[in-house]
C-alpha cells in the first residue's frame, strides 16, 4: 500500500516584527517566526516527509523589501534541495501573489500563481495538487469556475487535494468562537467534489479539522488548517501553535486521506492586564505595573488594555520607552487605550484630545 507524507504548514508570516535596520534595542518577535518555521520544516529537511505544502500567508505584508523574500525562501529551498518539493498558496497579506517573485524560482518550488494542478508520484501512487491563490471578493459565487479551471479533473488514477486559502463554513476564530457561515467571502463545503479527498487550508489562525456542516452533517471532505506558527494577536493569545503531518493512501488505482497528525511548535506566554486609571498618579501606576509584571514568566508578551482617562504624566508612564524600562529585556509590553480620550490642561486645549492607540503608545 503506498503512502505519501505531507507537511502542511500555513500562515508563517515571516516579516512580522523584523526591523533590519533597528532605530531602537528592544526584543523583537520576528525572529521567533523564523525560528517555528524552520522548526517546522526539520521532517522535511530531514526526508521524513514526501512534500510540504505552504497554505499561505507565508510572509506578513505584499510589499517588503526583496531581502525578506529571500530569507523567507532560503529554508523552503533548503527543503527543496533534500528532494522534497514544495506547494505554496499565496494568500491575502501577500495579495493573492508573491513579491519578488524571481527569489523563489526552484525546480521543486511550484506556486499557484493562478488555478492549476501539479502532480507528486511516489512509486505507483499518484497524489494531484490543485490550488488557487486567495480570492479577496465572491470566492463562495465563483469557487465552481475557479476549482474548474485548475484542470483537477484531468489528471486521473490519482487522489486529488484541494490547496487554497481561504474561510470555509464552519471555521472558528477568536476568543468567543466566532464561526463563519454562509457569507460572500467564505467558501460552501458542500461545493467541493466528491474527487477531492481532503481541502488544506490557510487563511484561518486556529488549528482545527472540519469535518461536519453547519447543520451538523458529515462533509463529504474534510477541510484542514494547521492555524499561524507563531500567536499574531492576543485574540491567539490561548491557542496552540503548529503544524499537521497529513497521509494519503493509495487504494486500488487512487487514493484518499489516511490521516492526521498536529505537530506543536514551542510559543512565548501572551497575557493581557486590565488597567483602571481612576485618577492614578504617574508613581502608583509606576507600581502597579511593576507588582503586576514581577510574577510573570520573563519572556511574556505582555499587553496593558487602559481604560479611563489618563492624565499626561500617566500617559509618560504608559509610552513604549517608559514600559520597556519597567520590564525585563526579555519581555515584550505595550498599552492600549480602551478608552479613545485622555486628558489635557487647559493651556493644551487647542491640541485635539482624540489620541489613537498606535501613534499614544507604541512606538
Amino acid at each position: 500500500m503506498g503512502i505519501i507524507r505531507i507537511l502542511f504548514i500555513a500562515d508563517t508570516h515571516l516579516g512580522i516584527d523584523h526591523a533590519f535596520r533597528p532605530r531602537i534595542e528592544r526584543r523583537r518577535r520576528g525572529p521567533e517566526f523564523f525560528a517555528n518555521f524552520k522548526r517546522a520544516l526539520k521532517p522535511a529537511v530531514e526526508g521524513r516527509v514526501d512534500a510540504v505544502v505552504h497554505g499561505g500567508d507565508l510572509l506578513y505584508r505584499s510589499k517588503v523589501p526583496a531581502r525578506l523574500v529571500a530569507m523567507a525562501f532560503e529554508p523552503l529551498k533548503a527543503v527543496a534541495e533534500q528532494g522534497v518539493p514544495v506547494y505554496l498558496v499565496p494568500g491575502n497579506h501577500e495579495r493573492s501573489a508573491i513579491p519578488h517573485q524571481q527569489l523563489a524560482r526552484h525546480p521543486r518550488i511550484h506556486i499557484f500563481d493562478r488555478p492549476r494542478s501539479f502532480v507528486l508520484r511516489k512509486g505507483g501512487f499518484t497524489l494531484a495538487l490543485s490550488g488557487l491563490p486567495f480570492v479577496r471578493q465572491g470566492i463562495r459565487r465563483a469557487f465552481s469556475e475557479l476549482l474548474d479551471k485548475t484542470g483537477w479533473q484531468e489528471v486521473t488514477d490519482s487522489a486529488h487535494v484541494l490547496c487554497i486559502h481561504q474561510a470555509v463554513d464552519g471555521a472558528t476564530v477568536g476568543p468567543l468562537g466566532y464561526r463563519f457561515r454562509y457569507a460572500a467571502d467564505v467558501v460552501n463545503p458542500a461545493d467541493v467534489p466528491r474527487g477531492i479527498c481532503a481541502v488544506l487550508s490557510g487563511h484561518i489562525h486556529r488549528f482545527q479539522v472540519l469535518t461536519r456542516d453547519l447543520q451538523g452533517r458529515a462533509l463529504r471532505t474534510p477541510v484542514l488548517y494547521p492555524g499561524s506558527i507563531e500567536r499574531t494577536s492576543f485574540a491567539e493569545k490561548h491557542e496552540k501553535k503548529g503544524y499537521l503531518i497529513v497521509e494519503f493512501e493509495a487504494r486500488t488505482s487512487v487514493g484518499g486521506l489516511r490521516k492526521w497528525r498536529f505537530m506543536r511548535l514551542p510559543v512565548r506566554p501572551m497575557v493581557q492586564l486590565e488597567l483602571r486609571l481612576d485618577g492614578m498618579k504617574a508613581p502608583e501606576l509606576t507600581a502597579w505595573i511593576q507588582s503586576r509584571i514581577r510574577h510573570l514568566p520573563a519572556d511574556s508578551i505582555v499587553k496593558l488594555k487602559v481604560h479611563g482617562t489618563a492624565s499626561r504624566e500617566a500617559m509618560e508612564v504608559l509610552r513604549a520607552a517608559s514600559l520597556r524600562s519597567l520590564a525585563p529585556p526579555t519581555m515584550n509590553i505595550e498599552a492600549s487605550l480602551a478608552d479613545r480620550y485622555f486628558h489635557r490642561p487647559r493651556w493644551d486645549s487647542k491640541k485635539s484630545s482624540k489620541l489613537s492607540t498606535n501613534s499614544a503608545i507604541k512606538r
